[in-house]
Order: structure tokens, then sequence, then C-alpha cells
């Protein structure tokens, strides 16, 4: 059975939303509002009901109540792009008041769709790079929100690897470049590559099976580590990923806690519940009344980190001290 220990507590939603002080705010009148919400990932997926669960919550603390006085209009489109487009057309046919998107394709196919609707967007990686706003400090136009935009991360991961499993010589960055730019990860990856004396390699990947080529060819021979890239793309494939990983002996850093919870070695990266409390504050001052493109796109603030042990003993590893001191979330 799995037992999962919780280091620290996750801010409260009331917390949260207090981030963002409001002099004044002006009362919202009796209509109900329609949020529109656009979601690339599968809403079977569990990782995703704490997140939306934590952003319900943090409107509920500012006064906003699905069916009571706002409904919750909510879309999958997978890490299909094209039904991405097609959902964004739909859900700006309805006319909401705002919709919260959850990724970078998502939210560009939206702003395709709707120069007028605001947009309020979490989890993209880049938005001046990618064309959704003119600068982070006054995005102008309809859209806002939340990026994860660290791109210290890229060589963070690569540390961590190389303190669980000292002795790699090798280390790949696996991405689908179809719905997550490079051009953020990598050179921080490949930088401490370059200290760290690892060879680095850049493994682009659109399938299982290419998925499964590239970790073998990675577990070929020994001293070989993983680095997986944040997009919906790797969440929606990380069954596939750990198993490859497990199977060809290959140590593998992940972003998302979900990583580690299904079997992955270590995860480190963004608090994503804390990013949608965080969200809900947005949502709240359009509706009552702030333009979208007044409010400052937001960086992370919280990370978090989740280490399986199981997985470790399997592999052949001593989980350092150091790591088990640093992690929220240790699973045995």
């Amino acid at each position: 059975m799995i037992a999962m220990i919780r280091r620290r507590d996750f801010i409260s939603a009331l917390g949260g939303a207090a981030a963002w002080p409001v002099a004044t705010r002006a009362q919202p009148d009796d209509r109900v509002r329609h949020i529109g919400v656009l979601r690339a990932g599968d809403e079977n997926d569990p990782m995703w009901e704490p997140r939306l669960s934590a952003f319900t919550q943090a409107l509920a603390h500012l006064g906003w109540t699905d069916d009571r006085n706002v409904r919750m209009d909510i879309r999958w489109a997978g890490a299909d792009i094209n039904r991405i487009q097609v959902l964004a057309r739909e859900l700006v046919g309805s006319q909401p008041d705002i919709i919260l998107t959850t990724s970078t394709p998502a939210t560009v196919a939206l702003q395709r769709e709707t120069r007028t609707i605001p947009i309020v967007f979490a989890n993209v990686v880049d938005p001046v790079a990618s064309g959704l706003v003119v600068r982070l400090d006054r995005p102008n136009g309809n859209t806002t929100g939340f990026a994860i935009l660290e791109a210290t991360l890229g060589g963070e991961w690569l540390e961590l690897l190389l303190e669980i499993a000292p002795g790699l010589k090798r280390a790949a960055i696996m991405f689908n470049p179809n719905t997550v730019s490079a051009s953020v990860y990598v050179p921080s990856f490949e930088t401490a590559a370059r200290s760290l004396k690892v060879e680095p390699i850049i493994a682009p990947v659109h399938s299982d099976v290419e998925i499964e080529a590239a970790i073998i060819a990675l577990g070929r021979e020994p001293a070989g580590g993983l680095v997986v890239m944040p997009n919906t793309f790797m969440s929606m494939h990380r069954a596939p990923i750990i198993l490859a990983a497990a199977r060809s002996n290959v140590p593998a850093v992940y972003s998302l806690a979900a990583f580690a919870r299904d079997g992955g070695l270590l995860s480190y990266g963004i608090d994503q519940v804390d990013t949608y409390r965080r969200v809900a504050s947005y949502v709240d001052r359009i509706l009552r009344g702030t333009k979208p493109g007044d409010l400052p796109v937001q960086l992370p603030t919280k990370f978090e980190m989740a280490v399986n042990l199981k997985t470790a003993k399997t592999l052949g590893l001593t989980v350092p001290h150091s790591i088990l001191l640093r992690a929220d979330e240790v699973i045995e």
C-alpha cells in the first residue's frame, strides 16, 4: 500500500486569494456569470481534480459560488491540437463572461477566436514568446494570467537527478515540441550538463512509440538518466514514460508530483494547486470590472517536491538525506 507523508500543508485558499490586495471592490450584481474553462487534458485523470477544487474553493471565498452567481462550463480537449481549436471556437460562441484556460496551445487557440472576451491562463510557459501578451507587467489586450516561466528549472532538474543518482554520464530532456517550446528549459539544462560533465541529449517525442524508443536507447548503456519537461502531452503519457523508465532501469526526474505518485522516481516543480488558487483572484477581479490587460502576468511563487522510495529501491538507489529533508511528499 502506498503511504504519502505530507511535509508542508498547502496555503489556504483564502490566504492565496488575499495575495492580491484590492483597495475597494465593487459588489457583483445579481446576474449569474458564465465562466468558460478550456482544459488540455483528460477529465478522468485524477491529477486535475485537486486543481479544479482549489480554484472553485478560492472563488467561493471571494463570493462566487457555482449555480448561485456563477456557472462553470468546462471543455476537455486532451492533447489534440485540432480538438483544442474546435472547442475554443465552441466556447467563445457560447459568449461567456470570462474564460479560464490551462495551457499554451489552449490559450493560443482562444486568442484566435476572440480579442474581447477576457481570458485568464494558468500554466503558460512563456506568454510573451507565445505572442499572448505584449509584456508581463502590462499585458494589454484581453489576456493575462499565471505563467510557469522559470527557466532555471532545466538545470535544477538535472542537478536533482545527479543528486539522487550520482555517477550519471548521460541525461536526456524529453518533451513534445508540438505542445511546449524547448527554448525555456533546454538552455539551463545544457548549461548544467556542461558544468556537471554530463552529456546532454535532446529527446523530442510525439507518441508512446517514440517515448519508449528514446528511453530504451537511453538505458541501453549504463549511467543514463532522464528529465521530463512539463506539458500536457507528457502528463497524459506519464504511464508509458514511467513504465519504460522502470523497464530500462533509467532514473528520471519529473515536473509534477503526479508522476512520483504513479511510480516515477522524483518530481520537482511548480505547485499547481497553489497556482489554481491564485488564478481565482484574477477571475474575481475581472468579473468585478478590472480589465485583464491591467493585471500583470504572475510568475510561480511556490514549488513542491515528491520522491518515491519504492521506485528508488527498485532502481538500486539510496535517496540522500538532503532530498528527504526537502521533499513535501515521500511515497513509500
